[in-house]
């Protein structure tokens, strides 16, 4: 691997590790000539994949032009990089398990959004306003009540669970105490006498 400062092509690796999820291997590594260390990345190729512009015109799919984007929208916001990084391999994914291998630059971007609105309400919106770009107040509204609307069914969600997780265990308890109470009076019966059973 090349070293970026002097260009020097051996080193070694210090450290590696699984990252995006397990798509890729994250190396720490140090060159053998100037010791600058340095980060590389390992990941699967994946099948090529076409953007459909507005305008008609078709290019690549550019996952580093997506986050440059991504990181300008959400700038003080305080997502660190590696969080869009996430979003995208997260969008990433999606669009590698489906047969069509083209897709539109509008749906990259609301996907994109569907992944910001559970890790930043504030990145959310500030995508939004740029990728839709919004006229007015009315459109930064209607943003924030699918928002509000989204956090409350994800709330609802939570709720049900914990209490389904509730129920079972009450039902385990009561299971339980039920199991308990017929293995004490099983031991009653053995300690009566048997004319006590059977009179």
């Amino acid at each position: 691997m090349q070293c970026p400062v002097c260009q020097h092509t051996n080193s070694r690796v210090l450290e590696s590790r699984s990252a995006e999820s397990g798509r890729s291997i994250r190396r720490r590594r140090e060159c053998l000539n100037c010791k600058h260390r340095f980060t590389t990345y390992e990941r699967i190729e994946f099948v090529p994949i076409t953007v459909i512009k507005r305008d008609g015109k078709r290019e690549s799919f550019d996952r580093s032009k997506l986050l440059r984007g991504l990181i300008r929208a959400c700038e003080k916001t305080g997502l660190e990089t590696t969080a869009l990084e996430a979003v995208i391999d997260e969008m990433e994914a999606e669009l590698q398990q489906r047969v069509i291998r083209e897709v539109s630059s509008q749906e990259i971007g609301e996907l994109v959004l569907e992944q910001l609105q559970s890790v930043s309400e504030v990145a959310y919106v500030r995508f939004a306003s740029v990728y839709r770009k919004f006229q007015g107040i009315r459109d930064f509204v209607e943003t924030l009540d699918h928002l509000k609307s989204y956090q409350r069914n994800s709330d609802q969600a939570e709720e049900a669970d914990v209490s389904a997780n509730s129920c079972s265990e009450e039902s385990a308890s009561e299971f339980s105490s039920l199991k308990r109470l017929q293995s004490g009076e099983a031991e009653e019966n053995q300690t009566l006498p048997q004319e006590a059973i059977f009179p």
